[in-house]
């Protein structure tokens, strides 16, 4: 991607709908301000956020089982660094004042250096806006794709994490003009008690596929070899609001403002344009906490409500792109088991989750890396997340660093 500082051509559709850019070509390649959390990684924060994940790995929520793990008690999960940041990792890539704008999540890269996240931990980040370039879609005409990019250290200065994501910025007003969404989505699904019953069959035996956190060895994996498939759902209002909440910066108070030395104009907490009713009253927030919630009073009201939603063009209640990032790095790290690790990943977001869907992870290893740039063998993953109807919401690609020579299976 490139800066640009003009619209794409616009169609018939989209005749008068223009993002005017010009508060964001200076900020390309800018380092940028945003929140910092006041506070180290709890215990607690770690169970709040595997239970909003549905992800049951006992590493992250058993006391006793941790203790008896090689890391002597509870440690945070790889995605768990996104819910130690603010803004869902999207900050740097949300840079510039576009007047009557939204943003959806395109995306995330990761990678992980080795340094696990202990209670009592605390992330540091520095964050980058990267670029942007402009193409016209059938969801809001002239849309904007931009990147940022995020430093994860700790406390020690140690290296955790690299992220960079992609945000989608667009006309909430053109995207509710073409309703997109409202003309594909039917009424939100209804389970009979037998689909219900079968969905829970496969999510059990997910959990059940690797809960003793045992590793593939290398040499048992064989390209080709499917891993065990997962589901998560159906998605409702109470799971969307679940996980909003797990990610620690929506809790009163949690957060203060923080801005790169040295920057002039660093984009901290700057109005990105957001429609009416979606803004946050910064001023009001410091009497009433609940004025800067994100959730009752924000961007992401929409993810809860689906009048709200329909106003962004969403038309109904729908998940988080960080959420579904997190998803796909849990998924990996519970095959990789203890001894193993995600070294990285790239999704792409393809479509939401929406309100009352099923969303399906099945993978494949399409390649194995003996001698690799992390100095251990990796095994390559292609990951796709579907709904009940097949369609694809992320097409993830990964490399998971396995323990080297053959050992107990390959886990599948």
């Amino acid at each position: 991607m490139s800066g640009q500082s003009t619209t794409a051509p616009t169609d018939a559709d989209s005749v008068g709908a223009r993002l005017d850019l010009s508060d964001v070509d200076h900020r390309v390649g800018q380092l940028v301000g945003g929140g910092q959390l006041w506070d180290p990684c709890s215990a607690s924060d770690i169970r709040r956020w595997v239970m909003a994940m549905d992800y049951p790995n006992p590493l992250h929520w058993d006391e006793e089982f941790a203790r008896g793990s090689r890391y002597g008690g509870i440690i945070a999960p790889q995605s768990m660094a996104v819910a130690l940041d603010f803004g869902h990792g999207a900050q740097p890539a949300c840079v510039g004042h576009i007047p009557g704008s939204h943003l959806i999540f395109g995306g995330e890269e990761w990678w992980f250096y080795g340094a696990r996240v202990h209670v009592g931990d605390q992330l540091f980040q520095q964050r980058r806006f990267h670029d942007y370039k402009v193409v016209e879609t059938k969801f809001a005409g002239p849309t904007m794709f931009s990147r940022g990019d995020t430093i994860h250290t700790n406390q020690r200065g140690t290296l955790v994490a690299r992220e960079r994501s992609t945000a989608i910025r667009y006309l909430a007003a053109e995207a509710e003009r073409r309703g997109m969404y409202d003309k594909q989505l039917g009424a939100v699904r209804s389970w009979t008690a037998e689909e219900l019953a079968e969905i829970e069959k496969v999510r059990h035996g997910w959990i059940l596929s690797n809960r003793l956190g045992v590793s593939p060895r290398f040499d048992d994996v064989e390209v080709g070899a499917r891993l065990p498939r997962r589901v998560i759902g159906p998605h409702s209002i109470a799971s969307f609001t679940t996980e909003y909440r797990a990610f620690v910066f929506g809790i009163w108070g949690t957060a203060h403002w923080v801005a790169p030395p040295g920057v002039e104009d660093p984009w901290i907490n700057q109005d990105p344009g957001w429609v009416d009713g979606f803004g946050f009253d910064e001023e009001g927030a410091r009497i009433d906490p609940r004025l800067r919630d994100g959730l009752y009073v924000g961007p992401s009201r929409g993810h809860v409500d689906a009048d709200k939603a329909s106003e962004i063009g969403m038309s109904r209640a729908y998940g988080y792109g960080a959420t579904m990032g997190a998803w796909c790095t849990d998924y990996l790290a519970y095959w990789a088991g203890v001894d193993g690790m995600v070294r990285h990943t790239r999704a792409n977001f393809r479509a939401p989750a929406f309100e009352g869907d099923v969303t399906y992870f099945d993978a494949e290893v399409v390649g194995k890396e003996t001698d690799s740039v992390w100095g251990a063998p990796l095994v390559h993953i292609r990951l796709r997340l579907v709904n009940q109807d097949g369609q694809v919401l992320v097409d993830c690609t990964a490399e998971v660093e396995l323990p080297a020579g053959p050992g107990r299976g390959a886990g599948q």
